[in-house]
């Protein structure tokens, strides 16, 4: 499982589209293995989730996205948690949705 967390200084970036860099994080038999930090190419509509699909990630934590990033991911076969709430370090984010103990809320974001 790779999973993608949006970041901005280092924390979860609410509003997906607008990150500086993506935390890509590896995980095996449900324990985080590796971390990455990689900047995302400029954004543009279905940039991002080609580029995501390129670099094999399976999930991805969110704060906001678009109704219709989340199609375009799903057609990608990337499963797309939204609602993520609180300044998480990517670290802390996927621990907690590996765990069970993720809060999530409302989409953060309107379009």
């Amino acid at each position: 499982m790779k999973i993608a967390v949006p970041t901005v200084e280092g924390k979860l970036c609410t509003h997906f589209g607008h990150c500086q860099q993506f935390c890509i994080v590896d995980v095996k038999e449900n324990k985080i293995i590796s971390k990455q930090m990689l900047t995302p190419p400029p954004h543009e509509p279905g940039v991002l989730p080609r580029w995501l699909a390129e670099q094999q990630v399976t999930h991805i934590l969110a704060g906001g996205m678009g109704v219709r990033a989340q199609e375009l991911f799903a057609q990608n076969k990337i499963t797309v948690v939204t609602g993520v709430q609180g300044e998480h370090t990517p670290e802390d984010a996927v621990t907690a949705y590996l765990n069970g103990s993720l809060q999530t809320g409302a989409n953060a974001c309107s379009h």
